[in-house]
C-alpha cells in the first residue's frame, strides 16, 4: 500500500516536472517539496557513506601497518 502510494506521488511529481511552465501553484509547491526530501535524503546517505569509507580506509591502513611490520615490508 505505502509502496503504492509512493509510486504514484512520484509519477506525479515527474509529470509536474515535464510541464511546470503551465501548471498551477500547488502543483509546483507539492514537486517543490518532493524535489526537497529527495534533495535531504540523497545528502544525508552520501553524508554516512562517506563516514563509512573514512572508517574503511581507516582500518585497512592499521590492518596494513600491522602486515607490514609482521613481514617486514614497506
Amino acid at each position: 500500500m505505502f509502496l503504492n502510494y509512493m509510486k504514484e506521488e512520484s509519477k506525479k511529481a515527474l509529470e509536474i516536472i515535464k510541464n511546470y511552465k503551465s501548471l498551477p501553484n500547488k502543483d509546483l509547491i507539492f514537486v517543490l517539496e518532493k524535489l526537497q526530501e529527495d534533495f535531504n535524503q540523497t545528502k544525508n546517505a552520501i553524508i554516512k557513506l562517506t563516514h563509512h569509507l573514512d572508517k574503511v580506509e581507516i582500518t585497512y591502513n592499521s590492518i596494513l601497518t600491522e602486515y607490514k611490520k609482521r613481514t617486514n615490508t614497506e
